[in-house]
């Protein structure tokens, strides 16, 4: 498949088959997301690869976690339905920025520590696409997810993980094909000087 074949291709799936996804072919995956470019090559990219039996458990303990904003007032927003959607998954990849710890807290962070911070997240987000490409190109449906951060503490305690949290991509086999969603055309988005 060519790459800008691939690139309108692609669809956020959020139903998908019974059929396991093989342990090798999420190595394909994973390798293809650590072949992203990063600043300065520091290759920022950490990832938690959720399956079987586990998926069980965080889905209670994501679950946990927004028991908790609900009881606050919080409004989760389409959280309720993408955990569904991570329930039905057989794979859920978390993606963490190694290069920032809970610990540090972006409020105490000096200017170029928010750089290199910035620069990071958005080497994890090249990860995140490489992934998410590769994915499509061999016939697997993917969904990049951020409502994890309605259970952020609760997930990052689950795994023991002290490193910022980015994202997770539930991975399967589609059992959909959406159509394209509406795009804003380049000239609505670009200004040319």
């Amino acid at each position: 498949m060519q790459t800008l074949e691939a690139i309108a291709q692609r669809r956020s799936i959020r139903k998908f088959t019974d059929t396991p996804v093989a342990d090798e072919t999420i190595r394909e995956l994973l390798h293809a997301a650590t072949l992203a470019p990063s600043g300065k090559n520091a290759q920022p990219w950490r990832f938690v690869v959720v399956r079987g039996e586990k998926r069980a458990e965080m889905i209670a303990v994501m679950r946990a976690g927004m028991d908790k904003l609900k009881a606050l007032g919080v409004d989760l927003g389409s959280s309720p339905w993408t955990i569904q959607i991570m329930e039905h998954a057989p794979v859920t990849i978390f993606i963490f920025n190694d290069e920032m710890t809970l610990e540090s807290g972006e409020q105490t962070l000096s200017v170029q520590d928010m750089v290199f911070n910035s620069v990071s997240v958005q080497s994890v987000g090249a990860a995140i696409q490489n992934l998410l490409l590769a994915a499509h190109d061999m016939g697997l449906g993917t969904l990049w997810i951020c409502d994890v951060f309605y259970a952020y503490p609760e997930l990052c305690e689950w795994f023991g993980e002290t490193h910022q949290m980015i994202a997770a991509i539930s991975v399967g086999h589609p059992d959909e094909a959406p159509s394209s969603r509406p795009r804003k055309s380049v000239d609505e988005v670009t200004l040319w000087l």
